[in-house]
């Protein structure tokens, strides 16, 4: 090398360029001979080092590397090669493929599971006659309505609340999903963008846990879902398992609660109210919400109803003119408290009946078709006759009783039932002092006899069958028989000799005065007369239930059991000229679109009309001469109705009964002594303290004056069409040789002996007197105690006016 040449060398920094293309060059010395002796020429960096401390050189040596072909820098060639675009496109759709076939393998293995029960269980509604809710029974409050019960246009409300494109969409909203999974997986809560099938699958079938494993269900059943049911169906679904506030689910139960009306009397501002409500029902509540809860929630009823007009589901003329619509403030929900407890096992047992009788399924089948499932049921109760009944009781008896004073005042128990004849509804009802208080209906109850309340039904088996007494003569209103009390009853295979009331003897009478006297010896007679198995068919007929009885001549007494409603039966069926009435309490019963076919109450002829018209002019005889004619005929609140009716007291005072009917009307009620504590059968005796003497509680006392005050109440002047020839309406066709017989005008407490007439009146009053007298001028002398013979005496005495009662 030349001079020149080292110059350069040196000004280049001691070293000759190194190929590019050899790194290992680079990092190696010049090593070159000069004059016979070998020099070593360093690196630049080596050279530099040389004069540098020891900690500048530890400083060098912990730099990192810098780029390939640096000196001292690692190469990038290895990842670079790993990371090719090949390889990277590879990966992306082996994770698609992955992600695909994990997906169709969960939708193979989910299916779509039975709804959960929570969503399923809804409240029974009950209505009056009139509409309104008298009661709601359930653990929760929901009443599934058929989507063609909710107007179209409170449909759209809710689509345009939740889900524009609900119509159009496949159910789910893939954005909003993977959005909620990840906020789910990150622990941030609950989040919104689900579709309407996903909230109704969430509701439905689902629950509302905030999992990721939730959330992928979801998404599989919702696909499903929209894949297997209609649009309808699922908006349906969705707005009746829906949460509303104030404890309603579904939008029926939130029409109610908000607005008091059903889903199909919604109108679109209600109903975009309602759906702006699903947001938030507790904050939007208008009754609790605070200044900002009330500008939300208007603010999100705006967006409705912009939002209907943007998809043409609203005109915005009819939209700008809408005014929000103010919610009326919470209602405490209905329990069963009172009488409505008494009204709605009614009604349930009723509907579970027919149930029964139409699928031929076991009761405890169709208690489990009933309870909690749904059904709005109408029943036939008469609001305004409803609570005149419940007035009657308390002004009557109830107010009168004091368990304080008398113990006997906590025994004794009220029931009565009343019935259109026409159309066999039952309009009123009262079951006891309250559902809650004592659980026992007294108007269904079976166990107490119905007493002299029989009697009518054995005239119309003598009078339908054309029977004949042991001598030959046709038995009617006017036929003779001997009154005497306890006079063994002839043509009988069983010894019978019953008392008559306080052993009174009567002598020969007429059949019509001894129905007005309640003479137990002369039905006694007629009753074997007719033949017990007759009488017991007819009375079947006519509604009593005679299921297991015995046709014995005791049952003349009415010995057996039987309830308000029953006798309610019987005689409206006679007050419908022979037509079997069927007492029901049941106008309508539906759920989710089906509606249960109902039995006519109407039924077949099961006497002849002029029997039963004949059994009702007698009737009116006990009402206008007879023990029923303080408390009934002579009542100050009638006004010119026409009545027929019966009085019966049981053996030792147990029940007291008046069961009576006017053209359109027909009331049974009843009293009965019921053990506050035990629940046995007791006398009735002393109770209120206001009868003198013995203290007996008659049918013609409380019983009587409940059935005049509440009729009276409730029903117009109205006289019987009778087809008849005979009885206490009309003048008979002829007139009997009576030997002898009390005033007809008798006393309210008789005597052991009647009062004896050697002339007395043979023909009772033709037509009831349409202006009663206000005054009678009856005994004030106690009654004696009645019979305690075995047979036992049938007591039928009206409560002492002098009483004040």
């Amino acid at each position: 090398m030349g001079r020149a040449d080292e110059r350069r060398a040196r000004q280049r920094g001691g070293r000759r360029a190194a190929p590019r293309n050899r790194t290992s060059q680079q990092a190696a010395p010049d090593t070159r001979a000069e004059s016979g002796t070998s020099t070593t020429v360093e690196s630049p960096a080596a050279a530099a080092a040389e004069g540098a401390t020891r900690a500048e050189r530890r400083r060098a040596a912990a730099k990192p590397p810098g780029r390939p072909g640096a000196p001292g820098k690692p190469a990038r060639g290895r990842i670079r090669r790993l990371f090719t675009w090949k390889r990277m496109l590879g990966a992306f759709f082996t994770v698609c493929l992955l992600g695909i076939g994990s997906f169709i393998a969960l939708y193979m293995m989910v299916s779509v599971p039975e709804g959960n029960a929570l969503a399923q269980t809804q409240s029974n509604v009950y209505k009056y006659s009139d509409g309104s809710v008298l009661a709601r029974k359930g653990t929760v409050n929901r009443e599934i309505v058929d989507l063609s019960k909710v107007p179209k246009a409170v449909q759209h409300t809710f689509v345009a609340a939740e889900n524009k494109t609900f119509y159009t969409d496949n159910g789910i909203d893939l954005r909003g999903m993977a959005r909620g999974l990840y906020n789910t997986a990150r622990g941030r809560g609950t989040q919104g963008g689900s579709t309407i099938t996903q909230q109704y699958v969430k509701n439905y079938y689902l629950d509302q846990d905030q999992t990721v494993t939730r959330k992928l269900k979801e998404l599989v059943i919702s696909l499903k879902v929209d894949r297997e049911k209609s649009k309808d169906d699922i908006l349906a679904g969705y707005i009746n398992t829906s949460y509303y506030g104030r404890g309603a689910y579904g939008i029926q139960a939130a029409a109610q609660a908000y607005y008091r009306v059903d889903a199909d009397k919604l109108s679109v501002e209600q109903g975009a109210y309602l759906a702006a409500l699903l947001q938030a029902p507790s904050q939007y509540d208008w009754a609790v919400a605070g200044p900002v809860g009330k500008k939300l929630v208007q603010a999100r009823w705006n967006y409705v109803l912009d939002n209907m007009v943007g998809q043409k589901w609203l005109d915005k003329s009819a939209r700008d003119a809408m005014k929000f619509p103010i919610p009326k403030d919470p209602k405490p929900a209905s329990g069963l408290e009172g009488q409505k407890g008494y009204l709605v096992d009614l009604a349930n047992t009723q509907l579970e009946n027919q149930l029964m009788k139409s699928q031929n399924i076991t009761r405890s089948q169709a208690e489990a078709q009933v309870v909690d499932q749904g059904w709005t049921i109408t029943l036939n109760i008469d609001p305004k006759k409803q609570a005149k009944l419940e007035a009657a009781v308390k002004s009557q008896l109830t107010s009168k009783l004091d368990g304080k004073k008398r113990k006997v005042d906590k025994n004794v128990q009220a029931g009565a039932v009343s019935v259109d004849p026409k159309t066999g509804k039952v309009l009123a009802l009262y079951g006891g002092i309250d559902y809650y208080k004592h659980y026992t209906n007294n108007a269904t109850r079976a166990d107490y006899q119905p007493a002299s309340t029989f009697k009518p039904i054995i005239l119309a088996a003598a009078l339908d069958q054309d029977a004949k007494t042991q001598n030959g003569k046709d038995i009617n209103a006017d036929t003779i028989y001997d009154g005497t009390s306890g006079r063994p009853v002839k043509g009988s295979d069983i010894a019978f000799a019953p008392p008559n009331e306080d052993d009174a003897d009567y002598g020969n009478i007429t059949v019509q005065t001894a129905m007005n006297k309640s003479v137990n010896s002369v039905f006694a007679q007629m009753g074997v007369d007719v033949g017990m198995k007759n009488v017991l068919k007819t009375a079947d007929d006519l509604g009593l239930d005679t299921e297991n009885l015995q046709a014995v001549p005791a049952m003349t007494l009415g010995s057996m059991g039987a309830s308000p409603l029953e006798m309610a039966s019987v005689y409206a069926t006679l007050d419908n000229h022979g037509r079997k009435v069927t007492p029901t309490i049941l106008a309508s019963a539906e759920k989710t679109g089906r509606k249960v076919d109902l039995p006519d109450p109407i039924g077949e002829q099961v006497i002849s009309a002029e029997a039963a018209d004949q059994v009702t002019s007698v009737l009116t005889g006990v009402v206008d001469d007879g023990t029923a004619k303080v408390s009934v005929a002579q009542n100050p609140l009638r006004k010119g109705q026409q009545v027929a009716g019966k009085t019966g007291t049981s053996d030792n005072n147990k029940s007291a009964w008046f069961t009576g009917y006017t053209p359109d009307l027909v009331t049974s009620v009843g009293l009965f002594g019921e053990d506050a504590k035990t629940h046995n059968q007791v006398p009735l005796t002393g109770a209120t303290g206001l009868i003198p003497g013995t203290g007996r509680i008659n049918g013609g006392g409380y019983p009587a004056q409940i059935w005049a005050t509440y009729t009276f109440g409730v029903t117009k002047k109205a006289k019987f069409d009778l087809n008849t020839e005979l009885g206490a309406a009309v003048k008979p066709t002829d007139t009997p040789s009576i030997s002898e017989s009390p005033s007809e005008t008798p006393s309210q407490t008789p005597s052991q002996t009647p009062t004896k007439s050697a002339s007395p009146s043979q023909t009772p009053s033709q037509t009831p007197s349409q202006t009663p007298t206000k005054s009678p001028d009856p005994t004030t002398s106690a009654p004696s105690s009645p019979s305690q013979s075995p047979t036992g005496g049938i007591t039928d005495n009206p409560l002492n006016p002098a009483d004040g009662q």
